[in-house]
């Protein structure tokens, strides 16, 4: 779903409609668009670099062992000399850098492991058996894990492709495929193409992760926001008004646009005064809750909100606070952004024979439907919530989780009246 809060609309609000050429205040960026190297990644890239050093540790001591087997010790020697050079230089050289990886440094580690794999095919192919024999080769799919922060994941898989795709050809090359030797060949490929996925998964994981805590944190800040304003990505907009309103004055002022106008310049501040009137307009009509759903990246495609009365914003901190906890953990979904969930908002009408007498608050209604969910799977942390947003009911509906809520606010009318 990709429309949410629908107000009326703006072409019926005071005669003003939008001029065309005029620019809306939507957002140009995501604003939790920070690539995550900048903010934390580089421990990945530390953990999985001891991940790498452990597991070559390994493979050397597997050499050793096994050292008597090859027909030249020479080759597989070479490999693991140039496996650890490479390993080494590469950490040292993107620690003393900024972790950063250009280009010409990321061929190099390529064709160094490209000769690591090459190196090691040499040395076991005589033995007839590179699932039980290969080493460097392995321990060189796990030293790929030292640059999945640090360049684009299709990169990290096209060279764990190819190691598996060379692992798999001198396989078929110098190994003969039997019950026996078949097991220890799969092994050998998956443990040198694994890691290099895993990495993969991993960084887009905390990617998603820090993305949807940051979106969390920005979305939160409406909390305490007035009961009827505009958005926190609003200010943007009204800066840049600002700025064109101050040139089109100082033409005036300096002769550069004579008066009466000419038609350009007519046009120009007819539009100023549009847009800066519909600001005014959408700050008397959207509350706190408009805003969090639709500036959030994770929220926005899933949540919708009905609210004509802007009955929103006479909730109270607490309530807030704790309506739009439920809501994130509603439109969590392990499924991903594919999946069908959604959840339905709707606050409204004030039953007036409910509303109470003077002092004791109104009795908002407030209905949540949240589709493709069993009941079953809502997390316990929503009702939690939902306890401290008011009194509340739950059913189930062909499939459609509904959550009926009383919540009970402070009049306006009360908080006015002198005492």
């Amino acid at each position: 779903m990709t429309s949410r809060y629908t107000p009326p609309d703006e072409s019926t609000l005071g005669g003003l409609v939008r001029p065309s050429g005029a620019r809306s205040s939507t957002r140009r960026g995501s604003p939790t668009s920070t690539h995550a190297s900048a903010l934390g990644s580089g421990f990945l890239g530390l953990g999985v670099a001891i991940i790498a050093a452990l597991q070559s540790m390994i493979g050397i001591a597997l050499f050793l062992l096994r050292v008597d087997a090859y027909p030249s010790v020479l080759p597989i020697a070479a490999a693991w000399l140039l496996l650890m050079v490479t390993f080494l230089g590469l950490t040292i050289t993107i620690s003393a850098s900024g972790e950063r990886l250009p280009d010409w440094l990321y061929a190099v580690f390529l064709a160094a492991l490209a000769a690591v794999v090459w190196l090691d095919i040499v040395a076991i192919a005589p033995l007839g058996n590179v699932g039980q024999y290969a080493t460097a080769s392995i321990s060189a799919g796990f030293v790929l894990l030292v640059i999945v922060t640090l360049r684009p994941r299709w990169e990290v898989l096209v060279a764990t492709t190819a190691l598996g795709l060379a692992l798999v050809g001198a396989i078929l090359v110098t190994t003969p495929l039997t019950p026996v030797t078949i097991p220890s060949q799969l092994a050998a490929v998956a443990l040198a193409v694994g890691p290099g996925i895993a990495g993969v998964l991993l960084v887009q994981g905390f990617e998603r992760m820090l993305k949807r805590e940051l979106d969390r944190v920005l979305v939160q800040s409406t909390v305490t926001a007035p009961r009827l304003a505009v958005g926190m990505l609003a200010s943007e907009e009204l800066a840049r008004l600002d700025l064109d309103a101050e040139q089109l004055l100082e033409a005036v002022a300096t002769g550069e646009a004579p008066l009466p106008l000419p038609e350009n310049y007519a046009a120009r501040a007819s539009t100023l005064a549009t847009e800066l009137r519909l600001h005014l307009i959408e700050g008397r009509r959207e509350t706190w809750l408009v805003h969090a759903i639709s500036e959030s990246e994770h929220l926005g495609p899933r949540v919708t909100v009905s609210d004509p009365a802007s009955l929103a914003g006479l909730l109270d901190d607490v309530q807030r606070d704790s309506l739009l906890a439920a809501l994130w953990l509603l439109a969590a979904d392990p499924a991903g952004p594919a999946s069908p969930r959604a959840v339905t908002v709707a606050l409204g009408p004030l039953d007036q024979e409910r509303a109470g007498t003077s002092g004791q608050g109104l009795v908002i209604p407030l209905r949540i439907e949240a589709t493709g969910m069993r009941r079953n799977r809502v997390d316990p942390g929503v009702w939690e919530a939902l306890d401290r947003v008011g009194r509340y009911s739950d059913s189930t509906v062909s499939g459609t989780v509904v959550v009926e809520l009383d919540c009970t606010v402070e009049n306006p009318a009360d908080a006015a009246r002198p005492q």
